[in-house]
């Protein structure tokens, strides 16, 4: 009698145990799933944002070029200190050089936030979200999208002359000083210090 009631208990406990082996199995793939799909757009976001800092980086070249250049051509060179004096056009190339090493593809576009000009990136992944439970992640690809703007960090004091000596204030306490009729490239200061690529809150 006891016997056959340690069969019955036997019995019932397996069908049990091969349920909840299921389940289990079944949420850890789910879980899987999901991290897979949260890879995918961590990466996606990554590349979105380091293609729009790029490119934002690439038109703050332009504008030390052009700042460089217009110094000496009489007092429009100031107007180079604003930031949105480039033309923008190697920003696309720029931002597809960084999608390419993140295995993305990117359009960039002109963009401005609270004022400041800058370049919106947006990307899609060439890899895909991969094989999981969740029906057509084998061939869905992660999106994400980013905006870099451009900050001028520098003003002139207000004793300047631009046809003459002009002082430049920065951000952080720093001077610099430009003599147009005495001008040198090798005078300006590193982009960084006149303007900064950020991040788009």
């Amino acid at each position: 009698m006891r016997g056959d009631l340690l069969r019955d208990d036997t019995g019932q406990t397996l069908p049990i145990y091969i349920w909840l082996t299921a389940i289990l199995l079944f949420v850890a793939l789910a879980f899987f799933a999901f991290a897979q799909a949260a890879s995918a757009r961590n990466g996606a976001q990554s590349a979105a944002d380091a293609s729009a800092l790029a490119a934002a980086q690439d038109a703050r070249d332009e504008l030390m070029d052009g700042l460089g250049l217009s110094i000496g051509e009489g007092d429009t060179w100031l107007d180079w200190l604003a930031g949105d004096q480039y033309i923008g056009a190697g920003a696309q190339g720029a931002a597809e050089a960084l999608a390419a090493d993140n295995d993305a593809t990117v359009t960039v576009s002109p963009a401005e936030v609270n004022g400041y000009p800058g370049f919106r990136a947006e990307i899609e992944t060439i890899y895909t979200v991969g094989d999981s439970i969740i029906p057509g992640t084998e061939s869905k690809r992660a999106k994400a999208d980013a905006t870099a703007i451009i900050k001028p960090r520098c003003g002139v004091t207000p004793s300047s002359d631009p046809e003459k000596s002009v002082e430049f204030k920065c951000a952080g306490g720093e001077f610099f000083e430009i003599d147009p009729d005495d001008f040198e490239l090798d005078d300006l200061p590193d982009g960084s210090v006149l303007f900064s690529v950020q991040l788009a809150e």
